[in-house]
């Protein structure tokens, strides 16, 4: 029983707290990493140094005043945000955070499941986020996030494309869908796929920026052009939402990104003995901070690329990204069959 059911909704406890605290204090960092780039300090009137900063703005949305249009598809504008939030976080499910551990003398591993297809279950999951980007630019009845939304959605498929065929190369080095399979095979080979697969590794970071709609590829939203774009018609919690999911999903990316090419939870090249000092950190440690690196990159991108314009949003990922990607699939076929 305590197996069977209570640690698995501990874990899931553990798991949606952690994301939801990390989003909220995402925003934080985000904005003084921005201020820092700026020659500037970013908040700092709510605490020390602004700390409390997200517990100001969470109140803030939560009294805020929700407004729906008089016009509005009343049903679908409120289901949007949570259909954006929810594959967010379930994709967490099969994420893994560490190896098996002993926690009061019982084995745990730090993971909510290991699908044998755990990869296939986060492309399927995630793909269904911009749904709510869609639906909330429909339901809105405002041309701006109709647009939006429009824009969301070719932009998904012009990426997921790529992003999919990056993927397809790491089940060809890897030889399984199954996540924590993918950090074993790294243990296994003594080496981090980033390095094996170099070009997969910049495809998907770049494709993960558009399919989290980051800048320079934030074009649904494009304050410039659409007057905040697919939430514009948006306030109060059902605007938290969509921070919420975006921040979630960059979290997802990061997470993606460390596990597949950067170990997951390993150290540093993990089968050379003279590095064997690294592991007196525990795997989770280097988890946290490997997916830290990628959250930071995220925002550094942001504090400084301009927004790219929508052509050549979708020429780069056409002409660019797709045809390397499936180059990228056929050099890496080839290799593991000759090797």
């Amino acid at each position: 029983m305590i197996d069977a059911v209570v640690i698995p909704l501990l874990k899931i406890l553990v798991v949606l707290n952690a994301v939801l605290v990390g989003v909220t204090f995402m925003v934080l960092l985000e904005r003084k990493v921005i201020a820092w780039t700026q020659a500037r300090l970013g908040p700092m009137r709510v605490g020390p140094y602004g700390v409390l900063q997200p517990v100001a703005d969470v109140v803030k949305l939560m009294i805020k005043e929700d407004i729906t249009p008089a016009k509005a598809d009343a049903w679908v504008f409120t289901l949007a945000p949570f259909v954006a939030l929810v594959p967010a976080l379930i994709v967490f499910a099969v994420i893994p955070f560490g190896p098996e551990v002993s926690i009061l003398g019982r084995p745990v591993t730090l993971y909510v499941t290991d699908l044998n297809v755990g990869l296939l279950y986060i492309v399927s999951v995630a793909s269904i986020g911009v749904y709510g980007i869609i639906l909330a630019g429909w339901a809105s009845n405002s041309k701006f996030p109709l647009l939006a939304g429009l824009r969301a959605s070719a932009q998904l498929i012009s990426y997921e494309v790529a992003v999919t065929m990056t993927l397809v190369s790491m089940i060809v080095s890897a030889g399984t869908l199954s996540m924590v399979g993918i950090v074993q095979a790294q243990q296994a080979q003594g080496v981090w796929y980033a390095f094996v697969q170099p070009l997969a590794f910049f495809i998907f970071f770049v494709g993960g920026l558009a399919e989290t709609n980051r800048a320079p590829f934030d074009m649904p939203e494009a304050e410039q052009e659409l007057t905040g774009g697919f939430h514009t018609e948006y306030s109060g919690m059902r605007f938290a939402l969509f921070f919420l999911a975006e921040y979630a999903n960059m979290i997802v990316v990061s997470s993606v990104a460390t596990t597949l090419f950067l170990g997951g939870w390993l150290r540093p090249f993990p089968n050379v003995a003279a590095l064997a000092f690294l592991g007196i950190v525990p795997g989770w440690m280097w988890f946290l901070a490997k997916t830290f690196v990628f959250l930071y990159i995220f925002l550094w991108v942001r504090a400084t690329l301009p927004r790219y314009r929508y052509d050549q949003l979708m020429r780069l990922g056409w002409k660019v990204l797709i045809p390397l990607a499936i180059a990228n699939v056929v050099v890496s076929a080839v290799v593991k069959v000759l090797l």
